[in-house]
């Protein structure tokens, strides 16, 4: 493994170069100079720079994934800023945007330098905060968002939670508009999902479990456009479950709402069936559904509807997935495993190709929340130097006691996947270069 504690030359030869931004897209090398990209082209290699032989590889902007869980500072630490970020080097990202449903939450602004010094300290992804769109995610006050977005935030959510109540969601578009940030909503309407556990269907019947209805995502949606339409906001709604949300969200789109939408790994490839035998391992927030479902998520992954997968990274310790199904945990870790797992539901299905797959997972994310002002998302000369490097035909297993993740709430774990992330590297320091054929001294 090469870490590079100091700045040093990374010269990436001979990849396929895609920066989905630009559009390019052909052979060439890739020189890292002092945390920038120095050159793009053919290049002579520089001596003492570090050597990535990247023949049969793809070469991209750092990834981004905009929905992700760091627990801190949660005092139970069921992920650290450290142990997230690392998680995320292992797959390939070299930006992520962590979630404000901390305990406490990150409401404040002092709680959002709080998270901001904990990822200068781990020295590995770049981290950027998500602030509380209320007090204490309780949807009852406005939380302290110019505050906030001032001290650094980006985007503001009660995630894990929905702003459910009309009046108080008009409040957060509209003061999220005055900072020109953007909210991301929860799409549960909590009346409609009380105790609920499990899609609703033929499934939670059989288990005898309370059924989660799709109208309880799509309403929420639904609501949210009609508020905002008045207002602007950018408005994103996450972990997209239903195919009735992405037809909601496509003719909002038509009519040039200010709306976008993201999809998860787990969406995209695994239905309510794996809940037999009260699998715990496939209790997710929000459920998975069906394969009609997942079906339209394609269609809306196709048509541009949605344009961003985010992994919805949760981590939770095995004891609280190792109960009965009705108490056990929500959620699945995702940083590791998603990159492959994409490929596998959107490449490999003829979903999409390559440079549209990398575009959901760099410069959408970037644009939405604000990142490419900063020149993230893009890999062009003068840029800084966040560079994925991905093998698309290594072949691996998902081993989650393997993870950085101190999560290992995985439900696919064993999976036989295709592609990895053999080189991670932010602002020109090589965070992650495995032991690989492609490294050379």
């Amino acid at each position: 493994m090469l870490q590079s504690p100091r700045m040093s030359d990374i010269f990436i030869q001979g990849g396929r170069v895609i920066d989905p931004e630009s559009g390019f897209d052909q052979t060439a090398d890739v020189l890292i100079s002092n945390g920038v990209v120095a050159q793009i082209g053919r290049i002579s290699k520089p001596a003492n720079a570090k050597h990535i032989d990247a023949e049969g590889c793809i070469v991209c902007p750092g990834l981004i994934d905009i929905h992700v869980h760091i627990r801190e500072p949660d005092p139970n630490h069921d992920e650290t800023v450290k142990s997230g970020t690392a998680a995320a080097i292992q797959g390939g990202f070299t930006t992520i945007c962590c979630m404000p449903n901390t305990n406490p939450p990150l409401d404040t602004p002092s709680m959002v330098k709080f998270v901001q010094t904990q990822a200068q300290q781990a020295n590995a992804a770049r981290v950027f905060v998500v602030g509380c769109a209320t007090q204490g995610r309780l949807g009852q006050q406005l939380a302290e968002i110019k505050a906030m977005a001032d001290a650094g935030a980006i985007a503001f959510s009660d995630d894990g939670d929905c702003v459910a109540d009309s009046a108080i969601m008009r409040k957060v578009l509209q003061t999220v508009k005055e900072v020109d940030g953007c909210f991301m909503q929860h799409c549960q309407d909590p009346a409609l999902t009380v105790d609920a556990v499990m899609n609703a269907g033929v499934m939670a019947t059989k288990l005898a479990l309370i059924g989660w209805p799709s109208i309880a995502e799509e309403g929420i949606i639904e609501r949210d456009i009609r508020l905002n339409s008045a207002i602007g906001c950018r408005y994103h709604a996450q972990h997209l479950s239903s195919g009735g949300s992405v037809d909601i969200i496509r003719k909002a789109r038509a009519s040039n709402q200010c709306v976008t939408a993201e999809v998860s790994p787990h969406h995209l490839l695994l239905t309510q069936d794996l809940c037999d035998d009260y699998n715990t391992m496939a209790k997710m927030n929000p459920p998975l559904r069906s394969k009609t479902d997942i079906n339209l998520l394609k269609q809306g992954v196709a048509d541009g509807t949605i344009t961003i997968l985010g992994t919805d990274h949760a981590p939770h310790p095995l004891h609280r997935k190792q109960t009965t199904f009705a108490n056990a945990a929500f959620g699945i870790v995702g940083l590791e495993c998603a990159l492959p797992l994409y490929l596998k539901a959107l490449i490999e299905d003829n979903v999409i190709d390559w440079p549209a797959m990398l575009g959901m997972m760099t410069i959408n994310p970037a644009r939405l929340v604000g990142l490419n002002r900063l020149g993230l998302g893009s890999l062009s000369v003068g840029g800084p130097g966040d560079v994925t490097v991905i093998d698309p035909q290594l072949k691996w297993t998902i081993i989650s006691q393997e993870f950085a993740s101190k999560g290992q709430n995985c439900p696919f774990d064993g999976w036989e996947i295709t592609g990895k992330a053999i080189a991670t590297i932010v602002s020109g320091r090589g965070q992650l270069l495995p032991e690989s054929e492609h490294i050379r001294a």
